[in-house]
């Protein structure tokens, strides 16, 4: 008589979480030895964390830095989106473009951007939005061009048979074989925003997480540096799982 055989996604996702709850016992054991200000206990940075949900401040600081990466997010799509078009569509830009402004806001250092953030908008939303904006707009940009640079020759010959409408043409058939690209890009953007929200705002913002991180370091209370950098964890798996891995599955081309 045949053994019954396991789910064969059952071994990994055991593997998974016995590791997860290693690293909490782990974690745990090594807190009973050290002070709090060193390495709080798992249970102390959860109530932390429960201080999110259950203080108005904190709660607004959680949403203020949201509303930023989401702006930032969509702000750098558009301009990253536009760079590549532009590149695509404009020959004598082109080298500008690919080979002197891409290359030059990659290599810019974050913390360049967030000093002359501060400097040219003062410490305000502005302020963080530029910063996170423009470290962002490389990742679109090189996305975008990978895109357009892949377009299908003869199904945009064949939309010019039908129609010489530019608009029209994008509409209907450059920007969904785009769509695919353009989801990855924000996908990206997404994630890397959510890094560099607290540089960011601790340079430029007197709100928001960055904020929450910096007057717990003046205080020397890690529980809540560990609290806040797991919120952020949290917050970002939480709009990937159920804003953009949707809207990546609608993007993609059906299967062939």
């Amino acid at each position: 008589m045949a053994k019954p055989r396991l789910p064969s996604d059952l071994l990994p996702h055991a593997l998974a979480d016995g590791l997860v709850v290693l690293v909490l016992l782990i974690w745990w054991q090594a807190a009973r030895h050290l002070p709090p200000i060193v390495l709080p206990s798992p249970w102390a940075v959860a109530v932390s964390m429960s201080d999110f949900v259950t203080d108005a401040d904190l709660w607004r600081n959680v949403v203020a830095t949201g509303l930023r990466v989401v702006v930032s997010v969509f702000a750098a799509t558009i301009a990253g989106g536009g760079l590549a078009m532009l590149a695509h569509h404009v020959p004598i830009l082109r080298d500008l473009i690919l080979n002197r402004l891409q290359p030059l806001l990659g290599a810019m250092p974050s913390v360049g951007w967030a000093i002359l953030g501060v400097i040219w908008f003062n410490v305000s939303d502005a302020a963080v939005v530029f910063i996170q904006t423009a470290i962002l707009v490389p990742f679109c940009l090189v996305n975008i061009s990978q895109g357009l640079r892949e377009l299908d020759p003869e199904l945009i010959e064949m939309g010019r048979s039908f129609t010489r409408a530019r608009w029209l043409m994008f509409r209907t058939l450059t920007l969904p074989l785009l769509a695919p690209y353009i989801i990855a890009a924000i996908r990206l953007a997404y994630g890397v925003c959510w890094k560099i929200a607290l540089v960011s705002e601790l340079f430029g913002a007197d709100t928001g997480l960055g904020y929450v991180m910096y007057q717990a370091q003046l205080v020397s209370d890690a529980s809540m540096v560990l609290a806040t950098s797991l919120v952020i964890v949290v917050l970002f798996l939480a709009g990937d799982a159920l804003i953009l891995r949707p809207l990546a599955r609608l993007a993609a081309p059906p299967p062939s």
